[in-house]
């Protein structure tokens, strides 16, 4: 799938896993992409753009998005990790694209939040994105930062975001856990194409999830984005049934203590 876009495309986190889905998906447009990320892709696509950026550096951050028309935010930590390494790169990271957003006029954010703002969530409840956050982890608390961020920035400024829950997002499930929880790499791109390109989302988050037999959320219950995934976990449900269901809708993060975790 690809994706089209009118203008300059900023992309955060361009060299990462779900960086490089997308740029695949955005390079069949031939849409101007600038990249950002503090390591240089393996190689640019046509109409791409690399710049060197450290999200903490909130300086560095306001000069690599002047002239971009919009943002898709990927860049920062997407695993546990100790509090003051959560919050140099996801907290610290955030604030600097809103505030380079703001300061430059961009008039739309689509950011990676997560399912792991929910991941308390016992697995035998339903969520809907309007619940109250419920994080897992470090982690999980910096990106429920990054959804108050966003609403702060759209009732003050004006700023419109789409904050995307991402499921389990690999080209194929890996675990009983992940059949609930599973995103495709194609139900990705549509997902922030949809993002993108949605009219009056003012700020709204939504659960990124394929559409799968079983969920643990509601994707969208107001259907603002008007979001249909193509794709279900169906063809790979091969997982041991008698395997025991994570007790909490955030697995293995629940787990793990980040207070002994080093810096």
């Amino acid at each position: 799938m690809s994706i089209q876009f009118n203008g300059t495309l900023a992309v955060t986190g361009a060299s990462g896993a779900l960086g490089q889905v997308l740029r695949a998906a955005l390079a069949c447009s031939g849409v101007a992409v600038r990249c950002m990320d503090i390591r240089e892709p393996q190689r640019l696509h046509a109409g791409e753009t690399f710049v060197r950026c450290d999200l903490a550096d909130a300086e560095a951050t306001l000069h690599a998005l002047q002239g971009a028309d919009a943002i898709v935010h990927l860049g920062g930590i997407s695993t546990t990790a100790s509090f003051a390494e959560v919050v140099a790169a996801n907290v610290g990271g955030s604030f600097s694209v809103f505030e380079a957003a703001r300061r430059h006029g961009i008039r739309r954010v689509v950011y990676a939040s997560s399912n792991h703002v929910t991941g308390y969530y016992r697995s035998t409840q339903r969520v809907a994105p309007d619940m109250p956050q419920r994080p897992d982890s470090f982690y999980g608390l910096s990106k429920a930062f990054g959804e108050n961020l966003a609403q702060l920035y759209w009732d003050k400024y004006g700023i419109e975001a789409v904050g995307l829950r991402i499921g389990s997002c690999f080209e194929r499930p890996r675990d009983r856990r992940m059949l609930k929880t599973w995103l495709s790499h194609g139900d990705f791109v549509r997902l922030v194409d949809r993002a993108l390109h949605a009219p009056k989302v003012g700020h709204t988050v939504v659960y990124g999830v394929s559409d799968n037999p079983q969920t643990y959320w509601d994707r969208d219950p107001g259907n603002v984005l008007g979001f249909v995934p193509f794709d279900s976990a169906a063809a790979f449900a091969e997982f041991d049934d008698t395997a025991p269901e994570p007790q909490f809708q955030g697995g293995s993060f629940v787990d793990i203590d980040e207070t002994k975790l080093e810096p």
